[in-house]
Formats: C-alpha cells, structure tokens, sequence
C-alpha cells in the first residue's frame, strides 16, 4: 500500500511541477541577458516626445513600460526587463539621439523620475524580440526624416532588401 501512495504521490507532484512550468514568465534560461546596457530615462513632458509613442499610442508607464531605442537594434516590440528592478519594458518608441547607439530610452512618468534615473547601464534580459518587418513597416513611410532614414538602412542591410524602393510615394534610400 505504502509502494502505490508514494508512485501516487510522486505522479501528483511530477504533473504539478510540470504544469507550472509550462505557465512561468520568459527568463534568461528562454530569453537572452544583454549585459551593461546603456539607459537613459524620458518623459512625455520633454520638448518634441508628446504623449503618444511612435506607433501612435500612448506611453506606458502602467504594467509594460514604454522604452525608445534604434529600431534597427532592439525593434518595435521587443520585450525586456530590467534585471535589478524586474520592471519590464517594450520597444514602441525611438529618438534622434538613440539613431546609431545601443542605449535604450527608458519611459517615465515625471521629471522627477528622469533625473533620479540618470545614466545607468544595466543587464536587460530580453523577453521577445521584437520584429524588424514591423519596424521598417512604420519607419519606411517617414523616411524623409534623417534619423529614421539611418534605421531603415540599418534595416535594410540586415534583412538584403531594400523596403524603400517598393514603397512609390519614397525614393529609395541610398547610403
């Protein structure tokens, strides 16, 4: 008897185990750590940035934060979180001043906020990465603008193609 309630008791435990790990959250061991990662912080109250992010919602500063980098690096939609803090971020926004570097832009809700962030480099482990047809999807539209100009070259060269060429309302880019 002893025999069928520990084989009973080793089954019960063995489908708990295995039905929990099937629903945790992304960790290194499914996603991938980036050490020392370049963070500045911003809010919407800065000169230029507005309410909304690029994609035309609102920044979050709820459950996911909204973060800006260049797109051709960390693409629209990629999912991280902070290794120290646990907060998670997504990549729904860019900037000028991220074009050609590997800092990521952090939302915050105030100036306040901004500041007491600073600079920091940081280990970001990504949850999702993000797509890169759906970066070049928004950007190739505004390819007038310098800055967004770069990313869709950067783009372009990592996926072979060149996006701009078949969109007829834009010149294609050159380099």
């Amino acid at each position: 008897m002893s025999r069928r309630l520990n084989l009973a008791f080793a089954g019960t435990l063995a489908c708990l185990v295995a039905g929990c790990a099937t629903q945790s959250k992304p960790t290194v061991t499914t996603g991938r750590r980036i050490p020392k990662v370049r963070t500045t912080a911003y809010t919407h109250h800065e000169g230029g940035s507005g309410a909304h992010n690029a994609i035309g919602t609102y920044l979050s500063g709820r459950e996911v934060l909204s973060a800006a980098s260049d797109w051709s690096r960390y693409p629209l939609g990629t999912r991280f979180r902070l290794a120290e803090t646990n907060e998670e971020y997504v990549i729904d926004d860019y900037g000028n001043a991220l074009v050609g570097t590997d800092t990521i832009d952090l939302y915050k809700p105030n100036r306040s906020e901004v500041n007491k962030w600073g600079v920091r480099y940081v280990d970001i482990d990504i949850l999702q990465w993000g797509s890169e047809e759906e970066s070049l999807k928004v950007l190739a539209p505004r390819c007038r603008h310098s800055c967004v100009k770069k990313m869709v070259v950067a783009l372009e060269k990592k996926k072979g193609k060149t996006v701009a060429q078949n969109t007829s309302r834009h010149p294609p880019v050159s380099n």
